[in-house]
């Protein structure tokens, strides 16, 4: 587990710059921040660390030079400015880290890459093999030809989600932020930095806001999203300003920079990561508290007797999340049962199911086999 104190020992880092880092406000390429980042993560490299770049700006490069002045609003039109983008920004990103004698790849991600088990685990392989010959692999989205949204998440997702499948020791997010704040420092001044998150509550995804600028798409609360992946995959993750000169190198180093999120000590095994992070989930169950309770101390399955609430459209075998009263998120796991059925059985004991729905494949909604804790 890392905490400040061994950073520096730290491995397999995962670096997410944004599109706000990486352009200026006309909306052009910062290209002496693009440069210093290329030399601080070469440095990092030369001492033996193993670096993967996940990054944004392809839909603003396009954007510049296709002229246009606002991020366009329709998904052709984003897809059109990204596929031109996306070449520029990686010719500037060889020729930068080539200037340090770094070998660079694209590899770009669709969703399908991580809902789907076998290709989850053949982009695992595709990333470790480029690590191995010393490559540092740039990471984007496929923007060009994803449909939903553009995005798994956004590329705080993303870079989550890439820490968890390489089982990266830091996942690092350079924001327009310093970090996570007590209040929103653009409207309260009295609010302040938090330096250090152990345990991602309610409270602490209560203090996210909306989108930061204009021209990113992930505000604080896909950063926050992004944390509950990682330090559930035993990845330690810290968001920091991308304005800050030397962000990266004082991270790794230790020093009090940005907000840590200290990761769970175990990391979960690939199935389990697949099922948490990578699955797609299509409803969610309510619990009770002594429900909540069986799952969280006793390691138990989900049983219907404990269910208060149906929510979603969703068949047998989709990826669930169940949720406690208070709404927050206990675990994620494959139902046995359809949205119908459970709406049907929630509450009602094993023994009893067979008598309202006229059949029972499984005494569990969830077995604990396929169930992964989130708390």
């Amino acid at each position: 587990m890392f905490t400040r104190e061994n950073l520096n020992n730290a491995k397999r880092i995962v670096i997410k710059v944004g599109t706000s880092t990486l352009t200026h406000s006309t909306g052009k390429l910062n290209l002496l921040r693009i440069e210093k980042l290329a030399r601080e993560l070469s440095d990092l490299a030369n001492q033996g660390k193993q670096i993967l770049l996940v990054s944004s700006g392809a839909v603003g490069a396009g954007m510049d030079r296709l002229g246009l002045k606002e991020k366009p609003k329709t998904i052709p039109e984003k897809q059109a400015a990204a596929a031109v983008g996306q070449g520029i920004l990686l010719h500037i990103y060889e020729k930068m880290f080539g200037e340090y004698g770094q070998i660079v790849a694209q590899v770009l991600l669709t969703r399908a890459d991580s809902v789907n088990r076998k290709r989850y685990t053949n982009s695992r392989n595709t990333l470790m093999a480029l690590l191995n010959q010393g490559v540092i692999p740039i990471i984007n989205e496929n923007d060009a030809v994803a449909i939903d949204e553009l995005k798994i998440g956004d590329n705080d997702t993303l870079s989550a989600m890439v820490a968890s499948i390489i089982d990266a020791d830091l996942l690092i997010i350079l924001s327009d932020i310093e970090g996570v704040y007590t209040a929103n420092p653009q409207t309260d001044p009295s609010a302040t930095l938090l330096s250090e998150i152990t345990d991602i509550t309610p409270a602490v995804e209560e203090l996210a806001g909306g989108p930061g600028t204009a021209r990113g798409t992930g505000g604080m609360y896909t950063k926050i999203q992004a944390a509950k992946i990682a330090v559930n995959s035993g990845v330690t993750m810290v968001i920091a300003s991308g304005g800050r000169e030397g962000a990266v190198r004082e991270i790794v180093q230790g020093k009090n920079v940005g907000t840590i999120f200290i990761s769970k000590e175990n990391r979960l095994q690939i199935r389990k990561r697949w099922l948490a992070f990578g699955a797609s989930v299509s409803g969610k169950v309510c619990v009770d508290k002594g429900c909540e309770q069986a799952l969280l101390k006793d390691g138990s399955s989900l049983l219907a007797a404990g269910i208060t609430a149906v929510d979603g459209d969703f068949e047998l075998g989709n990826t669930i999340s169940i949720v406690s009263g208070s709404g927050r998120e206990l675990a994620r796991g494959i139902s046995n049962y359809s949205a119908d059925d459970l709406i049907k059985i929630k509450g009602a004991h094993t023994h009893e199911i067979n008598d309202i729905l006229g059949f029972k494949h499984y005494d569990e909604v969830v077995h604990r086999d396929n169930l992964v804790l989130l708390v």
